[in-house]
């Protein structure tokens, strides 16, 4: 079932691979020519059907979107240009936390105070929480406070009992079992989904059979390429 497994994975990443652009193709003239016809007919109907296609195309990432941040279609950030140049970046805006965040702030800061552990194990709790404290009176989150402090007061979560050898070996062999079954279902699901289907038609050489799909694909794109044609020659 691993073979098959990977097998099926190597196969949709060359699918994607190899295809993907082609498919991307066909869903642009899908939306193209169903907006040439709403253009041509106004009809409600074929308005909607065109805003539908459209949206199911990706959009075109912008500038900042692939570069996360760091530039947009005017170049580099202040703040990004500052730190490649080794200049002084500008600190963040300062937050000011509300009324309600500081008095939440304050009292979690005098109940998980490190000093009245008596234990080291409970000192390290105590000071792990805190920088969870710390971190969200900093960005001014009183929501986040707010869920500290119920998860103060609902006390260290308790340690689990621990299981007699009898008990494992059962929970092992309980695990086996499900393990098993699950192993069955993946199964038939990997042979009965799109990817397994194709692959069980050419085991033997997938690339030809991707040759294939993409001969098909190409007249698909040349057809519709056609047809958007004759609706814009109109």
């Amino acid at each position: 079932m691993e073979t098959f497994r990977v097998e099926i994975e190597n196969f949709s990443r060359l699918h994607h691979q190899k295809l993907g652009p082609m498919y991307a193709r066909l869903e642009e003239l899908d939306a193209q020519i169903a907006e040439a016809k709403a253009a041509r007919t106004g009809d409600p109907e074929d308005l909607r059907r065109a805003g539908e296609l459209r949206a199911r195309v990706l959009p075109m990432p912008s500038v900042e979107e692939l570069f996360h941040g760091w530039m947009d279609g005017d170049g580099l950030f202040p703040e990004a240009a500052a730190m490649l140049t080794d200049q002084p970046v500008r600190p963040p805006q300062r937050v000011r936390p509300s009324e309600e965040a500081r008095r939440i702030y304050r009292e979690l800061a005098r109940k998980a105070h490190p000093d009245l552990a008596r234990e080291e194990d409970e000192r390290k709790r105590r000071e792990e929480f805190l920088t969870r404290v710390n971190m969200a009176y900093a960005r001014g989150d009183a929501a986040a406070l707010r869920e500290l402090s119920e998860e103060w007061a609902a006390g260290p979560v308790p340690e689990e009992r621990r299981w007699s050898r009898s008990e494992e070996l059962y929970a092992r062999l309980d695990w086996l079992a499900q393990r098993k079954e699950l192993l069955t279902v993946v199964a038939r699901e990997l042979e009965e989904g799109a990817i397994g289907s194709m692959l069980k038609l050419a085991p033997d050489d997938p690339d030809r059979l991707l040759d294939e799909i993409a001969e098909r694909l190409l007249a698909e794109v040349a057809q519709r390429e056609a047809e958007l044609a004759a609706l814009i020659g109109q």
